[in-house]
């Protein structure tokens, strides 16, 4: 069964005690926590503060998205927040490898993402090293985007490269996640969905998470 993680950055934010709480009752797996920092996106969303105070309202997975400058820099302050899995991007790690070394030091999963310009071959050499990709299928900044085609083709090529090593690293597909097109992106080999708007801009949020975890 799929892992699904409802992203927040398209709940209500003036009700995040009851999106807490409804996701506490749903068969969501993770809470997906994407932190934007206005330099590397061109959004900024929301940092620390609401990650601790989302951790005293559940019990399960933080997987927190840095889309950010620097993340090395604020890494055990992530920890500290709550955060379950740490997900860092590749475009912003000069040290990538140290960065996924001090992920895993301080006790959190280690992931990276990856943008729709990036090809799975910049993994190569980290992949044995981490325990999730997170394959950007949007351009990372904004909710609400539609699904890039072409990240079914990047989705196959990195199955392709996980299986041929013998691993067991998940693969994320964050953006533009639709009920009309989870099967698919499950169907090429994605363990994990980041749904924000199917979510939380669907009549029922409870039922649609339900009907994301049965395909």
């Amino acid at each position: 069964m799929p892992i699904i993680a409802p992203s927040l950055l398209t709940s209500d934010f003036l009700q995040l005690a009851n999106v807490a709480d409804m996701l506490n009752k749903s068969e969501a797996d993770w809470f997906h926590l994407d932190v934007m920092d206005g330099s590397f996106v061109p959004n900024i969303s929301f940092g620390l503060p609401v990650i601790e105070r989302i951790r005293t309202a559940t019990t399960k997975t933080l997987d927190v998205h840095l889309m950010i400058v620097e993340p090395g820099k604020y890494a055990e302050d992530f920890k500290k927040a709550g955060a379950d899995i740490l997900t860092v991007h590749a475009e912003v790690c000069p040290n990538l490898h140290r960065n996924i070394q001090q992920i895993k030091e301080l006790g959190m999963k280690a992931s990276v993402a990856i943008n729709p310009h990036t090809p799975v071959s910049a993994l190569e050499n980290v992949i044995q090293d981490i325990d999730m990709v997170c394959v950007m299928s949007v351009n990372p900044g904004f909710g609400g985007q539609k699904f890039i085609p072409h990240t079914i083709d990047k989705i196959r090529a990195l199955k392709h490269l996980i299986k041929e090593r013998g691993l067991s690293v998940l693969i994320e597909i964050d953006g533009g996640v639709t009920l009309d097109n989870a099967a698919a992106i499950l169907h090429t080999g994605a363990d994990v969905l980041v749904a924000g708007n199917t979510v939380f801009k669907s009549a029922d949020p409870i039922a649609t998470i339900a009907k994301l975890k049965s395909l």
